[in-house]
């Protein structure tokens, strides 16, 4: 959709961007009268806040099976929340987002198992732990059985930013160049799905960044171009 995301406040006067708060009220006074003080501009982002603290205070009285359900649930209903366009500017891919799709799919993994392994309990405890402060486990502890859970994640997110980069795309003279690297990172998502996410790790990270590239060369970030996301594909190609 597309939204007026400078806002400006008729009663205090109060200006606030709607991409960060989700509301036309006022932060400051919370007036209903605000008004919009530029043209609409394509939003796919809104604004959602992943707390998983009430969940980990059930932990001594909580089996981890019975957590992660819980915790699964609630990154679904973030992640439906989220996109990566913000008044027209497109986003980067934050470890939050992805980070709650893999401990959405770590715990459909969780409550399929009758018993959890210590390391894999300590994986999902981990995801649990530290997802709505932006971390994932490093690839070192993530445990064979899970392994499709990364990758499944990874591969949503990146089948999410294209469809989002192609909401974007569609409405600007973008380098048609951007189309069509996002439909090849799209493709190698594709590959992963029918895998059911079960690829090396580090390969799955490769894809990440790949994505992450591209919203770099994208807003013109970092130093990156679509060359990059080029050399990251070509990569990615011999091992997928």
């Amino acid at each position: 959709m597309k939204v007026r995301g400078k806002r400006e406040c008729r009663e205090c006067g109060t200006r606030w961007s709607y991409g960060r708060t989700g509301e036309i009220a006022c932060p400051a006074c919370g007036s209903p009268r605000s008004v919009a003080t530029d043209d609409p501009e394509l939003q796919t982002d809104a604004a959602a806040t992943l707390d998983l603290q009430p969940i980990r205070q059930d932990a001594a009285e909580s089996s981890t099976d019975e957590l992660a359900t819980r915790a699964g649930q609630a990154c679904r209903e973030y992640v439906a929340r989220r996109g990566f366009v913000s008044e027209g500017t497109v986003r980067p891919v934050d470890e939050t987002y992805v980070g709650a799709l893999e401990l959405r799919y770590a715990a459909a993994i969780a409550s399929s198992k009758r018993t959890l392994t210590e390391d894999e309990e300590l994986y999902v405890l981990s995801l649990l732990r530290s997802v709505d402060a932006g971390e994932r486990p490093p690839a070192d502890e993530l445990p064979a059985s899970f392994a499709g859970a990364r990758g499944l994640a990874v591969a949503r997110t990146v089948r999410d930013y294209r469809r989002d980069i192609r909401k974007w795309t569609a409405e600007r003279s973008a380098d048609p160049a951007i189309t069509d690297l996002a439909q090849r990172l799209d493709d190698h998502a594709v590959r992963v799905d029918h895998l059911d996410g079960e690829i090396d790790p580090e390969t799955a990270e490769r894809l990440l960044t790949a994505c992450r590239t591209l919203g770099s060369a994208i807003r013109g970030d970092g130093g990156a171009t679509l060359a990059d996301v080029e050399a990251d594909l070509e990569t990615l190609s011999a091992t997928l």
